[in-house]
């Protein structure tokens, strides 16, 4: 597991690379919605060193900002708490109006950019034990490996494509989840003075630091290379910055939180804005590894695109966009129908996670008539529906739930199975 020159806890308000006047703004919404507070405590909420807070402190005093009320306990080396004065209580009030922000300390964007550069994705490698470990769950046809492998180190951007249900969403997670090393993604960021939120605890997974990252700017947050799928309902509006007119602060878009990881636009073509427009949304990002977002004041500023986008689509290449676009997704993979023998391999490590016994001559005669008879597609996603609906069904019939013909013929009722193109 690789680690990364990284920013040092600073011991001075000029170290955050903040303005004392932005940090003071913020230590006083935070103390109007805590109310009597200790340094420690502004220190846990801020992400910044005691030390820094105790600096802030000093100069708030000076500027009867806040007032020590006594110590915090009867203990002579506790904390002394402090609380606003009525100037105080103005001062945070007027920070309210520029933005209701109130948790950690942003970065800057400087720093954020330096730190999204060391840790690239581009710089580790994945290897084929590591793949393989990946997508060890998965039946993966012959041959596909071979072409994984290179788009996973690629660092740019895939297109999974091939009938629906064959597992180009979980191949895409798969990829993302073979990547091991721990990443470093900041609570906020400061742009032009205004608030970009960051870090999402629904899209990045926190990790352990590794120890000899322990003694760091507590105002980054260790994490996992991120795996991020975005849906039909991505629209190209999802893809800018969004801002909270209430709140006066950003959040950012989905793609770029999902920086130093994956990023999977699943069911491309689906979506309501055209498959050609997102791939001119993104032309510069994929060919110039940089993206451009602009604040609502009309500052533009750019941020790395460092990422592995991964395009799963049910529509062939050339439907999606003109060749322009489409030389900038770097690999092409088609997904195939499982074979006869990867059929029936799913559908035996199906039964196996949903308890019914397996019955391998009951399959083999189901997929001869299903199938090959029927002249009808193959899916990987056939076997757990058919078995779902074999449970479903026992228990209305209020009998045990085993893999039979009938059964079978019941639950395949409720497939929707493709005629094979002549």
């Amino acid at each position: 597991m690789n680690t990364y020159e990284f920013f040092t806890p600073p011991r001075t308000i000029e170290e955050t690379g903040l303005s004392s006047s932005y940090l003071i703004g913020l230590v006083c919404k935070i103390m109007h919605e805590s109310g009597t507070i200790t340094p420690e405590g502004i220190s846990t909420q801020i992400k910044l060193p005691k030390l820094v807070c105790r600096q802030l402190i000093k100069e708030m005093t000076s500027l009867m900002l806040v007032e020590a009320q006594g110590l915090e306990s009867s203990d002579i080396k506790s904390d002394i708490r402090y609380t606003l004065t009525d100037l105080g209580r103005k001062w945070a009030l007027e920070a309210m109006l520029v933005s209701q922000y109130v948790g950690p300390a942003p970065v800057t964007l400087d720093m954020f950019e330096r730190q999204t550069r060391r840790q690239s994705i581009k710089h580790e490698e994945i290897h084929r034990s590591e793949l393989e470990r990946s997508t060890q769950h998965l039946v993966l046809p012959k041959g596909m490996m071979a072409q994984l492998g290179p788009a996973a180190n690629s660092g740019r951007s895939v297109l999974l494509y091939g009938e629906p249900g064959n597992g180009k969403t979980s191949l895409a997670e798969a990829m993302g989840n073979s990547f091991q090393d721990v990443v470093y993604f900041p609570y906020a960021l400061l742009v032009g003075n205004q608030i970009i939120r960051f870090f999402d605890e629904t899209l990045h997974e926190v990790t352990e630091m590794p120890e000899s990252d322990l003694k760091l700017d507590p105002r980054w947050v260790a994490c996992k290379r991120p795996v991020v799928i975005a849906g039909g309902e991505l629209t190209l509006q999802m893809l800018d910055l969004s801002f909270d007119q209430t709140a006066r602060f950003y959040e950012a878009p989905m793609h770029l939180k999902a920086l130093g990881g994956v990023f999977v636009l699943d069911d491309f073509g689906r979506q309501t804005a055209k498959p050609q427009d997102f791939l001119n949304r993104w032309i510069v990002p994929l060919e110039k590894g940089f993206d451009i977002l602009s604040l609502h004041t009309g500052k533009k500023f750019t941020v790395p695109f460092d990422q592995l986008v991964v395009f799963s689509s049910n529509m062939m290449p050339d439907e999606l966009g003109d060749g322009a676009s489409l030389r900038r997704i770097y690999f092409k993979i088609f997904v195939p129908s499982p074979t006869r023998d990867d059929y029936i391999q799913i559908f035996e490590a199906a039964c196996k996670r949903v308890g019914l016994e397996w019955r391998r001559s009951v399959v083999e005669d189901f997929f001869e008539q299903q199938y090959v008879v029927k002249d009808t597609v193959t899916s990987g996603a056939h076997p757990e529906f058919l078995l779902q609906h074999i449970v479903s069904a026992c228990r209305y019939l209020d009998r045990p739930a085993e893999l039979t013909p009938e059964l079978l013929e019941l639950a395949s009722r409720n497939v929707s199975a493709a005629k094979r193109s002549a």
